[in-house]
C-alpha cells in the first residue's frame, strides 16, 4: 500500500506562498489547519492542506478576516464578508496621530503574523495610504505626521526586506524610484511584497538613468528591472535608457494612469505596466512561468 505524501511546513510554505509563522498562527489560534506530527513534534501536512490554504487565501482576498474563515470554509457563502480591515486602518491612523511607534509596531506585527503580505498590502496598507493622503490634504499637523509615518514605514519595511533578502538566492529584481520624492511608500511595498514571495531585490531609492542605470544593470545582472514612477516622466529619456536592456522591465505605480499612453508608445517588447505592488508581483510570477509573455494588462 502506497504511503500518503506528507509535506513539512517549509514545503507547504513554498507551494502556497504563506510563511511558516502565519501557517502556525492559523493552526494554533484558529484551527484552520490540521497537520500530523512526527515523533519529535514536527508538523507534516497532507496534500489536501495545500488546497485548504488556497481556499483560506481566497477568502482573505475577498475581504474576510482570518477569524471568519473557518466558518466560511465549513459553510460557504456567496456574499463576500466584511472583515475587520477598516477598524485596523483606523487604529493605525490613530497611532500615527499620536506619533506612537510602539502602537504601530504592535498592530502591524500582529497583522503580519496572521496574513500573507499580498493580503496585507491589498486590504490594509494601500487603503491606509489612501486614508492618510485624504487626511493630510487638509490637516494642519500633516507634515509632522507624514515625516513620522514615513520614517517608521521605511524602517519597518526595510528591515523586513533585508531579513528576507538574506534567505534568498539567485539574481535580484532591481527596483528604482523614478522621481525626486524623498520617500516612496509604493517602492518599498513593492520590495517587501517581492521578497516575501521569494524574489530577492536590490533597491535604489533615488533616480538613476542613462549610463548609470546601464552600469547598475551590467554590475548586478538583475532578473528584472522595476521602475516606480512619479508624477512626471520624460518619455524620450526613458526610451534611450531602456531600449537596450535585455531583461523584463516593469514600470508603474499609483501614477500609471498619467503615463500609460506615453509608456505604451515606447513599444518596448519587454516592458510591462503595473499600478499596484500586487500586479507587479503577478507579472514577475507570470514571467517565471512563461518567460516570453510580458505584454500583460496593467490592472
Amino acid at each position: 500500500m502506497q504511503s500518503e505524501t506528507l509535506l513539512p511546513i517549509g514545503e507547504l510554505a513554498r507551494r502556497t506562498g504563506v510563511n511558516p509563522v502565519t501557517l502556525r498562527a492559523w493552526e494554533r489560534r484558529y484551527g484552520l489547519l490540521k497537520p500530523q506530527r512526527t515523533a519529535k513534534g514536527h508538523r507534516l501536512y497532507p496534500l489536501d492542506q495545500v488546497e485548504r490554504v488556497e481556499a483560506i487565501l481566497g477568502w482573505l482576498q475577498r475581504g474576510a478576516s482570518v477569524g471568519q474563515v473557518r466558518e466560511l470554509l465549513d459553510k460557504p457563502s456567496g456574499t463576500p464578508p466584511k472583515g475587520d480591515w477598516q477598524a485596523r486602518q483606523f487604529q493605525l491612523v490613530e497611532a500615527i496621530a499620536n506619533l506612537s511607534q510602539r502602537a504601530l509596531d504592535q498592530q502591524l506585527n500582529q497583522a503580519m503574523a496572521l496574513y500573507p503580505a499580498v493580503t496585507l498590502c491589498e486590504q490594509l496598507l494601500l487603503p491606509l495610504l489612501d486614508l492618510l493622503d485624504l487626511r493630510w490634504r487638509s490637516y494642519f499637523n500633516a507634515q509632522l505626521e507624514q515625516v513620522f509615518f514615513h520614517s517608521w514605514l521605511r524602517s519597518k519595511l526595510g528591515a523586513r526586506v533585508y531579513h528576507d533578502n538574506q534567505l534568498l538566492q539567485g539574481p535580484a529584481v532591481l527596483l528604482m524610484e523614478h522621481s525626486e520624492r524623498a520617500f516612496s511608500p509604493g517602492l518599498w511595498l513593492c520590495a517587501w511584497l517581492l521578497t516575501s514571495n521569494g524574489f530577492p531585490v536590490e533597491v535604489l531609492e533615488h533616480p538613476v538613468a542613462g549610463p548609470h542605470l546601464q552600469r547598475a544593470v551590467s554590475t548586478l545582472s538583475p532578473r528584472a528591472v522595476l521602475l516606480h514612477l512619479g508624477p512626471r516622466i520624460d518619455g524620450k529619456a526613458l526610451q534611450r535608457t531602456l531600449h537596450n536592456l535585455p531583461m523584463p522591465i516593469l514600470a508603474g505605480g499609483p501614477t500609471l494612469l498619467l503615463h500609460e499612453a506615453q509608456l505604451r508608445a515606447l513599444k518596448l517588447p519587454n516592458l510591462a505596466l503595473f499600478e499596484t505592488p500586487q500586479v507587479a508581483l503577478g507579472l514577475l510570477q507570470a514571467y517565471d512561468r512563461q518567460p516570453v509573455e510580458m505584454n500583460a494588462p496593467c490592472t
